[in-house]
């Protein structure tokens, strides 16, 4: 049977998502398998959107000092959330969801209302309790939860579990991506990172198959309020660092390249190449005056 190529993309997260597949499968049936690929993201969505008041999370955080059941598709990736952030000792933490709002960071992508919530400023992570058997979450204190970190590499994730077995398949959030198989005729996919002040070029290539390959930078979004913060905000300064321009970070799944190369952006030179060693992972890091360095054994 002939290999067929079917590219297919949508609008989900503030981002275009791309899904491509190279496979022998019939077409019905790979169609099938990419719209369930696509449903993942739109899950993601519902479940984990800051700016969508009636969202599962949004909901969950207006509910204080009581527990609220969740489904897997908040539980999972908060709960991941906070162990990066306890992993960090806080310069990692979904509670920084307020920090955003008040920097302009608070526009629905879709509808353009502004978000505003209230929040205690002295909440953190350890102010949310999570309840794995019930599966619940308990906030001590009136906070704003973002999973901007963390939701995207999960919706990548579920995606890629629909995709797993075609042959090869690249699911791409904005850059941030997963790539099975291999391009045809190549032993990889190999995938450009795009320079950080030249929109149209690639500051470097690298080579991966069945990994992920997730990018923060402080290039991408600036705040229309206050010079010099971008989106990657630390929680206990309420300012931005600029140690790197660009963390790309290379591992086994989505949600964890997503959250670590957010967690090293945060962390700047020295802590932030120590935690992609002590993971085990690959980087690619990028300084403010455009110096690549390769972390990681790549």
């Amino acid at each position: 049977m002939t290999k067929i190529k079917r590219e297919k993309s949508k609008l989900y997260m503030d981002t275009v998502v791309q899904i491509q597949v190279f496979t022998e499968t019939s077409k019905d049936e790979a169609e099938a398998k990419i719209n369930r690929a696509f449903e993942a993201f739109q899950k993601i969505e519902r479940a984990c959107s800051r700016f969508n008041p009636d969202s599962e999370l949004m909901r969950a955080c207006r509910q204080i000092q009581r527990p609220v059941q969740v489904s897997p598709f908040l539980f999972e990736p908060l709960k991941f959330a906070l162990e990066i952030a306890k992993w960090t000792d806080g310069i990692f933490d979904p509670t920084v969801g307020k920090a955003m709002e008040e920097q302009g960071f608070n526009r629905q992508y879709l509808t353009g209302k502004f978000m505003e919530s209230p929040a205690s400023v002295s909440a953190t992570y350890r102010d949310i309790v999570l309840n794995e058997r019930d599966r619940t979450v308990y906030l001590r204190k009136p906070m704003v939860i973002d999973l901007g970190a963390v939701a995207k590499g999960f919706a990548i994730d579920l995606a890629v579990n629909e995709l797993k077995d075609l042959e090869r398949f690249c699911v791409n959030a904005g850059g941030d991506l997963f790539a099975g198989g291999a391009e045809p005729g190549a032993g990889v996919w190999k995938i450009g990172i795009r320079h950080p002040t030249q929109n149209d070029r690639i500051i470097h290539t690298v080579e991966i198959s069945n990994e992920a390959i997730c990018t923060s930078g402080g290039y991408e979004r600036k705040s229309p309020k206050r010079k010099g913060v971008h989106h990657l905000i630390l929680p206990h300064t309420k300012q931005s660092p600029n140690d790197w321009i660009s963390c790309s970070v290379i591992a086994p799944f989505a949600m964890l390249a997503d959250a670590f190369s957010t967690a090293v952006f945060l962390s700047g030179v020295e802590r932030g190449k120590s935690l992609i060693e002590e993971a085990e992972l690959k980087g690619i890091l990028i300084t403010s005056g455009l110096q690549i360095m390769k972390v990681g054994g790549i």
